[in-house]
């Protein structure tokens, strides 16, 4: 059977939908769920990296004998006595896995907190103390790390999410001269740096000529074939293990230089070795989201019809190598407009690299379009939420092409319902309470409805249960649960009789746990394994000439609650265990893939949302508060209701954060990230967090995969920072192009 047909499913439980509790929950919960930096193996031995201090230059000596001196110290792992790599550690796959690793091959130094050196000790402590022991010397070079003056050497990336960089539908100019209002102004989004509570961390460790790594990592297939491409090895000699991710919004989708290392400094000392990061240097060699400059000019009739959108964007990339923040990608589609052109233009600086952060592009590319769309609503005289439906896009103009479904005007109109939106005065600064201004504002919220390939084994055992495995990963966000849930619905099972196994390379392939494509691509294997193991079980149970409840060979047979019974002979079923059991004991399986995209290409694939915020600001003290945000969101059909909830609400605190928190500040002479800590990167608290709701608009969507299911991972950030700088404009009449929003903007 084509794994791709949708036929009609055996009896479900009703499983799919449910708010069914996380089955790794308890596990989490009474702390038996190791992580990495819980591992231990017999004579494991601790790494420390050991981070430039410089932006550019070389390292011009380094005496590492004051720390091989001190008691428990192994080594300490340079470019002088590094193990020497194919290609100098160059070679290596296209992002997400691939990325340019600095591997101790030479002393050229590119960036801040690059890794110069790894100190492997008996424990973590003497490590630490030796790496501060080392002494090193550097000769600098002149470092460009001033956006504006690396605006000279700006180029267009190749591509942009293997697009063009550039776009221009209609004539731009006729469109800007059509319109009766105008707006034209730039937007600022700041460098951020991803701080989940889990830092990275690798256990490496030789088994012979094999290596087995245990590590942080979104991506276990990406990171096998990354790091046996750095070393030299075959992708079999390298299995990479995750059963459990403390978060990871994207900084660990790559196989970053640590990991790599840590496979070096094991082999070097002949034992196991630990490399846990530490939380500053979580600001330098893992990614970050990098800076933007986005320039926005757009033009209105009389009506408020859009005439022109023109969004063009400068954002920061490392010299070492191009990553582009994809922020007008959405532009090119979001509203109805005949005249629209796109850019993007890197500006190298002597910086780490970035990398992908949640909703890459969409985030910070929906703050700046969506708050030059609401400026222009201003002018235009309309109210924005009226703004935005007269500019509803029926069909995606970029790719031509309609949406397989769009539920966007329903999420509008519900949550404008919910929040009181009719009560909205136009005209700015409508209300105080008190010392508090009090501003309302809205924002579409939108992400890609992605997908990749994966393959999922699901095998019944002998004694019930069923099993069902695939490469993928959980980061949190409930794939374990998800992915029980549609084992469970497809083969008619309880929950608590299917065994999820994810996180481990030498499982059938699934792409990186990014893009919220988990569900859509390997959701779908599982489900398309399921079925084809529904197919042998009644195969084999039909073809079963000496069972007492199957006569007829030929006749019908259906899978249900663990037992096969023929159809129309209710009663005459047996358990699947029994069905085995005459078979010789043995389990049954079956491998299944789904592919990238449906058979049908003729429709575009996208989630769409509304977000509403209320914002209230001490006319004193600039003070900025966020009491309650409701967000509506189409995203096909909703797996389970508890997760995906909890997701979206968490991509709405994010979007808060964005907006008014997180900020990585550079220092402009030395390249150093200056608040590099949890003590002053600002992120929200639970006194920041008010009122969330959320709403799911129920789709059917047939075409968007097997499931119907659309990601929720990352469509909840994006709008989010935009509808709380309308909300202060509202509030205080004062127009913040410039993230995060600060209390000098406002006094």
């Amino acid at each position: 059977m084509n794994a791709e047909s949708r036929p009609e499913r055996a009896p479900a439980t009703a499983v799919l939908g449910q708010p069914i509790d996380r089955v790794d929950g308890p596990l989490k919960v009474c702390g038996q769920a190791h992580y990495v930096g819980d591992l231990q193996r017999p004579g494991m031995a601790h790494a420390v990296l050991l981070l430039s201090s410089i932006a550019r230059g070389r390292v011009a000596g380094l005496d590492s004998s004051a720390a091989l001196a001190l008691p428990g110290v192994l080594a300490v792992m340079t470019h002088e006595n590094a193990p020497r790599v194919p290609d100098g550690g160059r070679a290596g796959m296209k992002p997400p896995a691939g990325r340019t690793l600095f591997l101790l091959q030479d002393d050229q130094v590119h960036h801040d907190r690059q890794p110069i050196a790894v100190v492997v000790a008996e424990t973590l402590e003497a490590a630490r103390e030796a790496a501060q022991r080392v002494q090193v010397r550097y000769e600098p070079a002149p470092a460009c790390l001033d956006p504006v003056a690396g605006r000279a050497a700006a180029h267009a990336p190749k591509a942009v999410q293997g697009r063009p960089a550039d776009s221009l539908r209609g004539d731009l100019q006729l469109g800007w001269q059509q319109a009766v209002h105008r707006v034209e102004a730039s937007y600022a989004t700041p460098t951020e740096h991803h701080n989940p509570l889990e830092t990275h961390a690798t256990l490496a460790e030789w088994q012979g000529d094999r290596l087995v790594l245990h590590d942080t990592t979104q991506y276990v297939q990406g990171v096998r074939d990354s790091v046996a491409q750095r070393l030299g090895l075959p992708p079999g000699q390298v299995q990479v293990i995750n059963a459990y991710v403390g978060g990871a919004f994207g900084c660990k989708g790559s196989a970053w230089s640590h990991v790599v290392l840590a496979a070096m400094a094991a082999r070097q000392v002949g034992r196991p070795v630990r490399l846990v990061l530490e939380r500053p240097q979580m600001f330098g060699p893992v990614g970050h989201r990098p800076a933007t400059e986005q320039r926005l000019r757009l033009g209105a009739d009389a009506g408020g019809r859009l005439t022109a959108i023109e969004h063009q964007v400068h954002a920061e990339t490392a010299r070492v190598e191009d990553w582009t923040e994809s922020a007008a990608l959405l532009t090119r589609s979001l509203y109805a407009c005949e005249h629209v052109g796109t850019s993007h233009r890197l500006v190298p600086l002597d910086i780490a690299v970035p990398t992908f952060m949640r909703a890459p592009g969409e985030s910070t590319g929906s703050f700046a379009l969506e708050c030059a769309i609401d400026e222009l609503a201003v002018a235009a005289g309309l109210d924005p939420l009226e703004f935005r439906l007269r500019n509803h896009a029926a069909e995606d103009a970029d790719k031509g092409l309609p949406y397989s479904s769009k539920s966007l005007v329903a999420c509008y109109r519900q949550a404008a319902e919910r929040f009181g939106w009719q009560r909205r005065p136009q005209a700015p600064r409508p209300w105080t309470d008190g010392d508090w201004q009090v501003g309302w504002g809205m924002a579409t919220a939108t992400y890609p409805a992605n997908r990749m390939p994966a393959e999922a084994l699901a095998r019944w055992e002998p004694n019930g249960r069923l099993r069902v495995q695939c490469a993928s990963h959980d980061l949190g966000t409930g794939t374990y649960t998800v992915l029980t849930q549609v084992a469970a619905d497809t083969l008619g099972l309880p929950p608590q009789r299917v065994t999820v196994e994810i996180g481990d390379s030498d499982l059938p392939r699934a792409p990186v746990s990014g893009g919220s494509m988990t569900v859509a691509s390997v959701g779908s294997a599982v489900q398309a394994a399921c079925l084809a193991l529904r197919e042998r079980l009644v195969a084999l149970a039909v073809a079963d000439a000496d069972s007492p409840v199957y006569q007829l060979p030929h006749e019908q047979v259906a899978l249900g609650g663990g037992r096969l019974q023929a159809c129309g002979a209710a009663g005459r079923g047996e358990p699947v265990e029994a069905l085995l059991a005459r078979h010789g004991g043995r389990p049954l399986e079956a491998r299944a893939q789904s592919r990238s995209a449906p058979a049908d290409e003729r429709h575009a694939r996208q989630a769409f949302g509304a977000v509403f915020a209320e914002v209230r600001i001490d006319r004193t003290l600039g003070e900025i508060r966020v009491p309650r945000i409701v967000g509506a969101y189409a995203v096909g059909r909703l797996l389970n209701a508890k997760t995906g909830r909890s997701q979206l609400m968490g991509g709405i605190v994010w979007g808060v954060s964005m907006a008014l928190h997180e900020h990585s500040l550079r220092d402009p002479r030395y390249g150093r990230i200056a608040n590099a800590n949890l003590a002053e990167y600002h992120l929200p608290v639970n006194a920041d967090v008010a009122d969330i709701e959320v709403i799911v608009v129920p789709e059917d969507d047939v075409h968007v995969n097997p499931l119907g299911a659309k990601g929720v991972g990352e469509i909840g950030i994006t709008g989010v920072a935009a509808a709380v700088a309308n909300a202060v404009w509202h509030a205080t009449g004062k127009r913040v192009r410039e993230l995060p929003i600060r209390v000098e903007h406002l006094l």
